[in-house]
């Protein structure tokens, strides 16, 4: 169980050890929430969401009915679940996917992913491609990593653009969806 205070909101997590840092929130999951805005009326997707965190600091800052976590994992679903009822926002819709494969939702004025980067790049690169296409025009992606280049190409290549802040050695990259095509095929 983690218990923690993230920018005033008190939190608390069930885990479970086949999922990614269930001991403590993971640094780079902080350092990309650090950075990220919601506003009142954002539709909020926690892409890859793991037991939760983000989508549930989200739903606690904007309300459950605004945020969508997804994530291939069964258990990660399952415990999500239990953590959106333990921290008081058990409206939050948790979807079992691959990328968004499971999923209509179109109309994300935010995404945030923090996806597995020590491997290939074939999740982050589906993440980043198929996050533009269910953004709304004007919405945001965020995506925090340990690398540099390779990501921020990718979401040049797609958005168009992209910002960078390097925050206690990871990543975070923020790129806004200005168009319904990918930049690299205008």
């Amino acid at each position: 169980m983690i218990k923690t205070n993230m920018a005033g909101v008190d939190l608390i997590f069930e885990t479970s050890d086949t999922l990614f840092s269930p001991k403590k929130i993971d640094a780079g999951t902080l350092a990309m929430l650090s950075k990220a805005e919601f506003k009142p009326d954002d539709k909020v997707l926690d892409l890859g969401c793991g037991y939760g965190v983000v989508g549930i600091f989200a739903a606690k800052l904007i309300g459950p009915e605004h945020v969508v976590m997804s994530d291939i994992a069964e258990d990660a679903v399952s415990i999500s679940r239990k953590n959106a009822i333990l921290n008081g926002v058990k409206g939050i819709s948790v979807y079992e996917s691959d990328a968004l494969s499971g999923m209509d939702d179109n109309d994300f004025t935010v995404i945030l992913s923090n996806p597995p980067y020590h491997a290939d790049f074939s999740v982050p690169k589906r993440f980043i491609e198929k996050g533009f296409n269910r953004l709304k025009l004007g919405g945001r992606m965020y995506m925090v990593t340990k690398r540099k280049q390779w990501y921020f190409n990718k979401f040049k290549a797609i958005f168009g653009g992209v910002r960078l802040y390097e925050v206690n050695g990871y990543f975070v990259f923020m790129a806004i969806k200005m168009d319904n095509s990918y930049a690299n095929h205008k």
